[in-house]
């Protein structure tokens, strides 16, 4: 089964080069993003965790994984959606975050995982 199909949870994500937080030639692009997690589950559903992976061609890949987002675990009610913004910071013009979420029903007590989509990251080529 297809868990996806089964939750009925959407994620859906937004970037955002930062220029004026960005230094190109130290080199160090900022970029922003916000998610929009929507339930279209019977249930409640409460975000208890992420697991990102962030690629940086510049860098080393770095994980990241903790309780919530931005300080919160938030639980989102049958039809209703929770959005977020936050940051993160390249050594390179480029690269991107891959992860998941791990959601818990909140009338089963079940938990099950939310792959998030591919956040690409990209300095705009006009601004150089």
């Amino acid at each position: 089964m297809n868990i996806k199909d089964k939750y009925k949870v959407k994620v859906s994500v937004q970037t955002a080069y930062q220029a004026d937080q960005s230094n190109p030639t130290a080199p160090y692009f900022f970029f922003s993003y916000t998610i929009a997690i929507e339930n279209h589950h019977n249930n409640p559903v409460k975000l208890l965790s992420r697991f990102w992976e962030i690629w940086d061609p510049g860098s080393e890949n770095h994980f990241v994984e903790g309780e919530g987002v931005v300080g919160k675990q938030p639980t989102i009610e049958p039809g209703e959606d929770f959005q977020y913004s936050s940051f993160c910071h390249l050594r390179s013009p480029f690269g991107k975050m891959e992860g998941y979420y791990t959601f818990e029903d909140q009338i089963t007590g079940e938990t099950f995982f939310i792959s998030v989509p591919a956040l690409w990251f990209q300095y705009p080529i006009g601004l150089n």
